[in-house]
C-alpha cells in the first residue's frame, strides 16, 4: 500500500495546502488583516500596507475573485473605490487571532 496522501483530480493534497493557495501570500494576508477593521478606500489601503499601487491591485483582483473581498464603486465626485471583506473573507478572523496567539507565545512574545 502506498503511504502518499490520496488526492482527488482537481484538487490539492488537503485543505490546508488549498487555503494557502487563496489567502497565504504575504500581501495578500496584509490586506485581509487590514480589512479587518473594516471597509477602506484603495488609496488607505496603499498607505496602510506600503503596496505599490500595481501590487495591491492585483492582491486585490486576486482576492475578490476567490470571494474574499467585495469592491464598491462611488461614483459621486470625487469617485472612489471602497474595498471590505465578504463574509468569507470576515470568517478568517479567528484565524488571524489564532496566528497572533501563536506569534506572541513561540517568536518574539507580544507586540505593543
Amino acid at each position: 500500500m502506498s503511504s502518499e496522501p490520496t488526492q482527488v483530480a482537481g484538487e490539492g493534497p488537503c485543505s490546508v495546502v488549498d487555503s494557502i493557495e487563496q489567502i497565504g501570500s504575504q500581501w495578500r494576508l496584509v490586506v485581509l488583516h487590514d480589512l479587518l477593521d473594516g471597509e477602506k478606500r484603495f488609496n488607505e489601503l496603499k498607505r496602510s500596507t506600503d503596496a505599490s499601487s500595481r501590487t495591491l491591485s492585483r492582491v486585490l483582483d486576486d482576492l475578490q475573485e476567490h470571494g474574499l473581498v467585495d469592491r464598491r464603486l462611488e461614483e459621486d465626485a470625487p469617485v472612489a473605490t471602497y474595498y471590505s471583506l465578504t463574509e468569507k473573507g470576515a470568517s478568517l478572523c479567528p484565524v488571524f487571532d489564532e496566528i497572533e496567539a501563536w506569534a506572541d507565545e513561540w517568536l518574539d512574545g507580544p507586540r505593543t
